[in-house]
């Protein structure tokens, strides 16, 4: 299968640069996998489009503020640091930690170089190179803070990079799921963001069950596909944690005939991941998976999924098709533009089932 066969052309003014005005208000393309009919609606309208008795799985990752605006030392020249995942297990000392990262400027920030960030509040030595640019970065404090502290404090929201615009506060708020809770990802689930408490209780009430599970998102979810053939396509492990509640629900879910929603491509891939490793049921569990999704997998978990629309030609597009049908979601996509969905991470959102 080639790569070629998930491009589209997507008007860049579709890109949304802000987030909808209220959460659950987004557009909503409904996509039936059974007839590839395709119906409008809301957010809004999830409790009426989903069946009593749906589990509907999130999540619960949360966002930290991974983008660091600093200077060199001793040349005062401006530096930007992306924090991109850790490169070893914490020590002991939680005022020094070493991460992976993609700095700017790349050339002249080689091994020995140094930075500093928010007046003196973080410090960095770049300690390694990696591929794809990357760079081993060892962070500390000098004051007692936790690093983990410094860089809530002093960092920015890490907004993807067809945002065109700097983080604003609301970003700190807007880029962040209701229910928020495991510090880890530099990137949201974006399709959690259209949840509000709210919909939440208005789903609980129409009889459809909620439970979260945990994927921290890494920079590899905007890593372009510098392959061909779909095949020959790797991602990057990223971490993951299914807590005792969540398999318990899912797996009386699975018992009862009941469909089993994910909230997005980072909950697909955990909850497939789990049931590969584990005979096919989702049992409690923590690790990494590199699980990639493309058409011709077989799902064992989910019977509907809920997310946001992708870029062209991406690993998020294949696993949408994969799940969708190839087809289907192609045209989906076509009725999108056509109707001037919003598009991306603050954009409008596509329910499958």
């Amino acid at each position: 299968m080639f790569v070629r066969e998930f491009d589209f052309d997507l008007p860049p003014e579709l890109i949304a640069q802000q987030p909808p005005l209220e959460r659950d208000r987004a557009r909503l393309l409904h996509l039936s996998r059974e007839t590839g009919a395709i119906h409008h609606a809301s957010v809004h309208d999830l409790p009426r489009l989903l069946t009593p008795g749906d589990l509907v799985v999130v999540n619960d990752t949360k966002v930290f503020p991974a983008r660091l605006i600093g200077r060199r030392l001793p040349s005062g020249g401006a530096v930007e640091c992306l924090l991109v995942g850790r490169s070893s297990p914490p020590s002991d000392d939680p005022t020094v930690r070493t991460w992976d990262a993609l700095v700017h400027p790349g050339q002249k920030l080689k091994p020995g170089a140094f930075m500093v960030f928010g007046d003196g509040a973080l410090f960095a030595e770049i300690v390694g190179r990696g591929s794809f640019g990357r760079r081993s970065v060892r962070l500390w404090t000098e004051s007692g803070q936790t690093v983990d502290a410094a860089i809530d404090a002093v960092g920015h929201v890490p907004l993807p990079p067809y945002i065109r615009r700097p983080d604003a506060d609301r970003d700190r708020d807007r880029y962040q799921t209701v229910f928020a809770h495991h510090r880890g990802s530099v990137a949201a689930p974006t399709a959690g963001l259209h949840f509000t408490r709210e919909l939440l209780d208005a789903l609980g009430t129409a009889g459809v069950e909620t439970t979260s599970i945990t994927l921290h998102v890494g920079y590899g979810t905007f890593q372009p596909v510098r392959v061909d053939e779909v095949e020959a396509h790797r991602l990057e492990a990223e971490r993951y944690e299914v807590g005792d509640l969540a398999a318990a629900a899912i797996a009386r879910a699975r018992a009862g005939g009941r469909r089993v929603i994910a909230v997005g491509t980072t909950t697909t891939r955990t909850l497939e991941a789990v049931a590969r490793a584990h005979d096919g049921e989702v049992v409690a569990s923590e690790g990494q998976t590199d699980l990639f999704i493309y058409p011709g997998f077989e799902f064992r978990v989910i019977s509907g999924l809920l997310t946001n629309f992708h870029v062209p030609k991406s690993s998020l597009l294949m696993l949408v098709s994969a799940f969708g049908g190839l087809a289907p979601v192609r045209a989906a996509y076509a009725v999108a533009v056509e109707r001037r969905y919003r598009f991306y991470s603050y954009g409008d959102a596509m329910l499958i089932v």
